[in-house]
């Protein structure tokens, strides 16, 4: 099952990710709420739309826009619509 793994924490798992360019999207639901903070960084992809971020807080630790998600994604990115992926220092593995 593939899981997003941030400072030795299970911080996302999920059986239904979808990949899209090598990343793995999980489920919005699958997030840990009592992790996140509200970023008011955007980005622009030409195909997918403005992303949204995340900051990563937990135990003095932070990891700044280390989650990001497209609220309103475009037509052709709506198989990401309510999800969320990972990067910088946040592992993404698929254990069986």
């Amino acid at each position: 099952m593939p899981k997003a793994i941030w400072n030795d924490l299970v911080i996302a798992e999920s059986t239904d990710t979808v990949v899209v360019e090598g990343n793995h999207y999980f489920p919005r639901a699958a997030l840990r709420d009592d992790l996140l903070r509200d970023s008011d960084t955007h980005t622009v992809c030409p195909w997918k739309g403005t992303a949204s971020y995340y900051t990563l807080e937990h135990d003095g630790q932070t990891s700044v826009d280390a989650v990001w998600y497209y609220p309103q994604p475009l037509p052709e990115a709506e198989m990401i619509r309510d999800r969320v992926a990972f990067w910088k220092d946040v592992t993404v593995v698929d254990e069986d």
